[in-house]
């Protein structure tokens, strides 16, 4: 009985990948990609000649049903474009499907976009809430952020640029003015970690033009004394 093995890859830098990692995508029979193409470029940089096949975000139940089939063969490792799979990322529905059919699972862990900007972050890290990304129309990622606002540990969310400055507007109007940290393009050439405040925030993003990846880390209600 075949293995599922869930691979965590670099979410930018190259040399974040794990020994492991690589030799479980060398001794795999195959890997389920989220983008074959964006993977071929980490397969080649680690000389793995593994067979790939897709899985990404609108994959259907017959794939999946299809790579259950293939665990009764061999192993098999899932990898999606950055970080673990099933984070904000393709994965749960054949890791649901493979441990259903009695197959092992078993994490390779990787990078992680999440911990990597809370660590840095500065603010507390003894607790966290991750949101995944935030929703794409302001009026429902309000209430999730009012669903929150009461928590008293620290807040993450993924966010894209061409969303960032509309969600920032929202998080200044819901959370008021608290402790924030923006991670852009983390463990890349570009990487930036912007400091501040929900408002100090969200005016330097008016001011410059939101490029790249984003990792927002908000602090929880009444950690901005804490801070002080």
């Amino acid at each position: 009985m075949g293995t599922l093995y869930v691979v965590g890859t670099p979410i930018g830098n190259l040399e974040d990948m794990t020994f492991r990692a690589v030799r479980v995508l060398r001794e795999v029979d195959l890997i389920a990609a989220e983008d074959t193409r964006t993977s071929r470029v980490l397969l080649k940089h680690y000389d793995v000649t593994t067979p790939t096949t897709s899985f990404h975000a609108f994959t259907g139940q017959g794939k999946v049903e299809r790579l259950v089939e293939r665990l009764g063969a061999g192993d098999v490792a899932i990898i999606s474009d950055a970080g673990m799979p099933g984070i904000s990322d393709p994965g749960y529905p054949l890791i649901r499907a493979a441990i259903e059919a009695g197959h092992p699972v078993v994490p390779i862990p990787g990078p992680s976009a999440v911990l990597a900007a809370l660590v840095a972050s500065g603010l507390p890290m003894h607790a966290f809430t991750f949101l995944g990304f935030l929703p794409r129309k302001s009026g429902q990622r309000r209430s999730l952020l009012t669903e929150h606002a009461a928590l008293e540990h620290a807040l993450i969310a993924f966010e894209s640029p061409h969303r960032l400055r509309s969600s920032l507007a929202d998080i200044a109007a819901v959370f008021g003015d608290r402790p924030m940290v923006v991670g852009r393009e983390l463990t890349k050439k570009f990487e930036e970690l912007v400091r501040g405040t929900t408002t100090s925030v969200k005016e330097h993003f008016e001011r410059h033009e939101p490029r790249g990846e984003f990792t927002l880390v908000m602090a929880g209600a009444g950690q901005g004394a804490m801070l002080e």
